[in-house]
């Protein structure tokens, strides 16, 4: 006699812990482990037939995902777009739980454990790629990818990407639901075959080669952290503070080097609002700081053109001549940098105030050409500013247009001593395995790191504390299969999505439901 499926309300009491423990795999915990029994506890509680119930159960699993993962924004804007946030992402969990209730529901799916695990693997991945792109391009934060940065199978990151990544942890967490559900039948050989089948898939990454060699020469880098007086929204009222604490940590570079060491010193992004393209002052300061460590600057600042708003933009500032590159934030964060439907907001918050200036998006890779005369040729830096490391397209591009390694410029001073910064850091690493570029992050306050080709951190700073860093970094030009790859890994898994959930309702509409079984094969 079968074991009795899980009553309404210990379903949900598995969907919230489930929802929790995956949320611990993320920093500032980072139990990488606990993200596939995390999302096992989701499958198991997702028995019923029932595509409302399952979407709530969806939803309950999101709150408790989303809420403590996204504090930072609390600490940023304040409790109600916190929460208006954790429940839009919960709601894409709650369409997964739909979706899943219908793809199920055709024969061969309910009939058969393997195909349950390849289904709801591909739906998962689906949701996370829709919600990474849609609405106001997307909010990829909180993939399950990005938990995994210290994980054995960070290594699949090479070879297909976040997709790839998200997919291999979510299977491990069905295997291991339907090693339950065998477990609970006392069927020996499945439970043991499931299990191995789980615990194979999280440590395959570990065959994957990481190389780390450079291919064309390396780049010695200074990182600037300058620091502000205090955390949050108002850190950079005092605007020239901030610029003279980045152009004293440039100074202080020369503790560590002699002039000309440096191939290229990096700011954060912010490092000065000052715009030194139109005030003198600033600029006179930052080209003096240049010429004392005898090496460009990468400065983060903000450009405000004459047509209105304004742009996030980087300057490669060589000393003596002053900007002679730039990249251009291309993807502002919506609520925060701009906000979109603003009448239709503002009863909810008046946060929405502080913006009163909208950034406007970059239209260029981003790519900043470096005239190096050590190595006699051009170096591509790959930038990207802030939150745009979590989106797979900006990233990839930049290696595509040829970086040979990456730049991670944040601001995350408004964050406060949330885990904004960490989460950061493991997407950072997460980029510099999948497209086998040193990276380098570089915060205002922190956490700034340097990060080998294969993940690995050499270097750390702390949070709201001036600091430096120097590094050799290895300049590398080949690319990863991920990289070659590009979006149509995404593009097949949104498809496979629609036609799962399709078949299943049409198969389903073949079958009495009095015929369908509950839970799991």
């Amino acid at each position: 006699m079968p074991a009795r499926d899980p009553s309404r309300w210990w379903s949900a009491v598995l969907a919230l812990l489930g929802g929790l423990l995956t949320w611990s795999a993320f920093p500032d915990l980072g139990w990488w482990f606990a993200a596939a029994p995390g999302v096992a506890l989701l499958f198991h509680a997702m028995r019923r037939d029932s595509a409302r119930w399952n979407a709530l159960l969806g939803f309950v699993w999101g709150l408790a995902f989303f809420v403590p993962l996204l504090t930072w924004a609390d600490d940023a804007v304040g409790v109600v777009p916190w929460l208006a946030l954790s429940v839009a992402e919960a709601g894409f969990i709650a369409l997964l739980g739909a979706a899943w209730s219908w793809a199920r529901r055709g024969e061969a799916v309910w009939r058969r454990a393997s195909l349950q695990l390849v289904v709801f693997t591909v739906l998962w991945v689906a949701v996370e790629e829709l919600r990474s792109m849609w609405p106001f391009g997307g909010f990829p934060w909180g993939r399950l990818a990005f938990s995994q940065s210290d994980a054995p199978l960070i290594g699949l990151a090479r070879l297909g990407g976040a997709p790839l990544v998200s997919a291999v942890v979510v299977a491990s967490g069905v295997a291991l639901a339907l090693a339950w559900s065998a477990a609970r039948r006392f069927a020996l050989l499945p439970t043991l075959g499931r299990l191995g089948l789980a615990g194979a898939m999280l440590v395959v990454g570990l065959l994957v080669p990481l190389g780390t060699r450079a291919e064309d020469g390396t780049l010695t880098v200074g990182a600037v952290q300058g620091n502000v007086a205090e955390p949050g929204l108002h850190a950079f009222d005092q605007r020239r503070e901030v610029l003279d604490n980045h152009l004293a940590g440039t100074y202080a570079l020369l503790d560590q080097v002699q002039p000309g060491d440096l191939d290229l010193v990096l700011w954060p992004e912010n490092g000065t609002d000052i715009d030194p393209q139109v005030d003198a002052s600033a600029a006179a300061d930052i080209d003096a700081a240049a010429q004392a460590v005898d090496a460009p600057l990468l400065v983060g600042t903000i450009e405000y053109p004459e047509t209105g708003g304004r742009y996030n933009t980087s300057l490669l500032w060589e000393p003596g001549v002053g900007p002679v590159a730039r990249y251009s934030k291309q993807r502002p964060a919506p609520f925060a940098e701009y906000i979109p439907i603003r009448e239709i907001v503002r009863p909810f918050s008046s946060a929405v105030d502080l913006v009163q200036n909208d950034m406007i998006a970059g239209t260029e890779p981003g790519v900043v050409p470096l005239e190096s005369e050590r190595l006699g040729r051009t170096v591509q830096i790959g930038d990207v500013i802030c939150f745009e490391v979590a989106y797979d397209g900006i990233v990839r591009e930049a290696v595509r247009e040829g970086a040979e390694i990456l730049v991670v410029q944040t601001n995350n001073a408004s964050f406060g001593f949330s885990a904004e910064s960490t989460q950061q850091l493991a997407m950072s690493r997460f980029r510099a395995v999948e497209l086998g570029r040193a990276t380098v992050q570089v915060s205002t306050v922190g956490v700034s790191a340097v990060i080998a080709p294969n993940g690995a951190v050499a270097q750390e700073t702390e949070l709201f504390t001036p600091d430096q860093m120097v590094a050799r970094l290895p300049l590398r030009q080949s690319l990863t299969p991920a990289a070659r790859l590009g979006a149509w890994p995404a593009g097949i898994v949104g498809a496979l999505a629609v036609v799962m959930t399709v078949a299943g309702m049409a198969g389903a509409a073949r079958i009495r439901r009095a015929d369908r079984p509950e839970g799991a094969a």
